[in-house]
This record gives C-alpha cells, sequence and structure tokens, in this order.
C-alpha cells in the first residue's frame, strides 16, 4: 500500500525532532548523513574521524543544541555545522597528529575532490575558465572561503596556512577574477 501523504520539508522536519519526534530526525539523517560524509570525505582523509563528525554533527540537530533558522539552504546549514565540528576535531589533534596527517596527505593529492569539480564546472559566462585558470592555492583558499563560507581562521586551519596567507591569497583570486571576467 503505497503512502500518499506529502513528503515533509527539511523545515518541518526539524520543528519535529525539536518536539523529540524521533522519526523526523530519524529521516533528516537518512536524508543527508551520506551527504554530509562524502563532502567530509572530500576534507579529511580519516574515514573514522568524519564518522564522529557526522555524529556530532546530527547530535547537535537531535539536542538542538544546533538551531535553523529557515534562512537559506539547510544543507547548506547542515554542511556549515560539518565542516566547523570537522576543523574543531582537527584543532584538538593537530600538533602531530595522525589526523593532521591524513588532512595534508588528502590535501597533497593529484585528483580533485567533488568541490573542486564543481567550482571549476561552474557555467556561467567566463567564470568557469577563469576558475580553472586560477593557481590550486588560489582555488582552495576561494573554494574554503566561499563555497564552504568559512572563516579565515577555519580556512587557515583547514588549508594548513596562516591567516594572513589565507588574506592575500583570497584578495590575489578576486583581483584575478576580476581582470579576467572584465
Amino acid at each position: 500500500m503505497e503512502d500518499d501523504s506529502p513528503t515533509p520539508s527539511d523545515a518541518e522536519l526539524l520543528l519535529a525532532v525539536a518536539g523529540g519526534d524521533r522519526r523526523a530526525f530519524e529521516e533528516l539523517y537518512r536524508r543527508y548523513a551520506v551527504w554530509l560524509s562524502l563532502r567530509l570525505r572530500g576534507r579529511c582523509a580519516d574515514p573514522a574521524l568524519v564518522d564522529d563528525v557526522v555524529q556530532e554533527t546530527f547530535l547537535a540537530i537531535y539536542r538542538g543544541s544546533a538551531r535553523y533558522r529557515e534562512e537559506g539552504d539547510f544543507a547548506a546549514w547542515l554542511w556549515r555545522i560539518g565542516s566547523r565540528r570537522l576543523i574543531d576535531a582537527l584543532r584538538r589533534d593537530r600538533a602531530g597528529s595522525r589526523l593532521w596527517q591524513a588532512l595534508v596527505r588528502l590535501r597533497d593529492r593529484e585528483e580533485p575532490s567533488a568541490e573542486e569539480q564543481v567550482l571549476v564546472g561552474v557555467e556561467h559566462g567566463d567564470l568557469a575558465g577563469s576558475l580553472a585558470r586560477l593557481s590550486p592555492e588560489l582555488r582552495a583558499v576561494l573554494q574554503a572561503t566561499v563555497i564552504d563560507g568559512l572563516t579565515t581562521r577555519e580556512a587557515s586551519i583547514l588549508l594548513g596556512i596562516p591567516p594572513g596567507t589565507v588574506k592575500t591569497r583570497a584578495m590575489r583570486a578576486r583581483k584575478q577574477l576580476r581582470q579576467e571576467l572584465a
């Protein structure tokens, strides 16, 4: 027998979760856990850490410590929570840790992440070509600060470079894009 009831929106599910509805929470988890895990694995090569971060992210939602204000896309809000929790986890165990080394190895890999492919594949006028012509260092800073919405400090930790370098690279990337798109 088919269920003809309409599929609840993410906001409706969150409202139900706030009221203690476990099934609503399970539905949100089913909708987004794999997606969040895949995106975080593009940022960290330690699958155990990624799994922990995904669990922490959804636990914050379940406990109500993460609040969605129905402003913007739910997935973007979820990504912001997950990416910041990943940065916190990396920060806790940074110096000489296997987690930090895993992130550095992943950052230096040959194959581009899904986000990098999307960034290069943006089709809006000449933007795709201009982004592709940016150096990998400049593109990584744009990805972290613009697409992922990270602060300069968070991008610094994620990319393993000083905050001043993040600012300088972001400025250089914007300048280069402006010149090419003018």
